[in-house]
């Protein structure tokens, strides 16, 4: 979205995810920037379940805005509507724009300082730390992945993982799945496939959860690692409400004209950097570039510190090897090199 006159565009960046965040980044020095953003910090989020087994690695992975944003201005508020020319805030403050960028992924409820983002993650910790019995219901890469990390980094906890569907990592083919299950079952994680566990029906404290087979689990406390609403809902009630799919994400061209969400976000990021770039700079639309996948690597899904299933172009593996690419760091250090952050936290 374009338009407006004077030496450098206004543009505003809504959301401070991987995407935005490296838009921001990009393009600080070529616009007046403005972040929108309810937090004051970038959570890596492929980083996040690391931190709930070792709080200390969220010190990395929690990456305060101004740490990489010298150029431009933050406001820690959440976008409401979306006007010709205006952003609206939360707290009602109207923030001009000639060119904008929506990148609000999924709709996390964090808390707005890093600090308190960190206490949640000690708290995560206290409370595996405390259970010697464990329920996980999701078996998707994030209910996969959490298992991975307390099953190595604490071998002597029960842990029952339950997924609705017929098989673990469904976005995957078969025999990731099925190296993945096994690979739990090696660590004496119980995973019970094709049941769900209706968590409503739990009184708070109680230690007793039922199967939709009726299977009896018992555990000290439990995690839900089931899908995130999308963070663009509130597009409905703005003047993009007719760009929106069926699902509720915002449609793109293959310029990304209009910020996708997606786990591409560094790849379109990068793309839709570049468009913004030239045409702020009065280049023509024609020179703009296509976004395509390159890479053949589907996923590679962490399974502890040392671990992962990784289902490429031609072949899937499992073991160290992939593990080598993804999770002893989790791309932690990649990311932040990227965003040029110092080695210390600055506060």
């Amino acid at each position: 979205m374009a338009g407006g006159t004077g030496d450098r565009p206004k543009l505003v960046v809504i959301g401070g995810g991987i995407a935005g965040s490296y838009i921001a980044k990009t393009l600080q020095f070529h616009a007046n920037l403005t972040l929108i953003d309810p937090k004051e910090y970038l959570e890596i989020p492929w980083a996040s379940l690391r931190g709930m087994v070792e709080p200390s690695f969220a010190e990395r992975s929690l990456i305060q805005h101004k740490d990489y944003l010298i150029a431009s201005r933050l406001i820690a508020s959440n976008a409401v509507d979306i006007r010709d020319s205006e952003v609206l805030t939360s707290e009602g403050r109207l923030v001009p724009y000639d060119y904008l960028v929506i990148a609000t992924g999924h709709g996390d409820l964090l808390p707005k300082a890093r600090v308190e983002r960190l206490k949640q993650y000690q708290a995560e910790n206290e409370k595996i730390k405390a259970a010697q019995s464990i329920l996980i219901v999701g078996g998707g890469p994030t209910g996969v992945e959490l298992a991975g990390e307390i099953a190595v980094d604490f071998p002597e906890k029960k842990i029952t993982l339950v997924h609705n569907g017929y098989r673990l990592l469904e976005f995957l083919g078969p025999k990731a799945s099925k190296k993945a299950l096994d690979w739990l079952i090696s660590k004496h994680v119980e995973v019970k496939l094709d049941q769900i566990v209706n968590l409503e029906d739990v009184a708070e404290g109680n230690k007793v959860y039922k199967t939709s087979s009726g299977e009896i689990i018992k555990a000290d406390c439990h995690f839900l690692c089931t899908g995130k609403p999308l963070g663009s809902s509130w597009l409905k009630n703005t003047i993009l409400r007719d760009s929106l799919d069926d699902a509720g994400s915002l449609v793109v061209d293959e310029y990304m004209r209009e910020m996708k969400q997606g786990h591409l976000a560094k790849k379109q990021a990068s793309t839709a950097a570049k468009n913004l770039k030239l045409l702020m700079s009065g280049g023509n639309e024609s020179k703009m570039l296509a976004y395509k996948v390159r890479s053949t690597t589907k996923a590679i899904v962490s399974l502890g510190r040392h671990d992962a299933v990784a289902q490429f172009h031609l072949t899937t593996m499992i073991g160290l090897i992939p593990g080598l690419i993804k999770s002893k760091d989790l791309f932690v250090g990649k990311t932040r090199k990227e965003l040029d952050i110092d080695s210390f936290i600055r506060h």
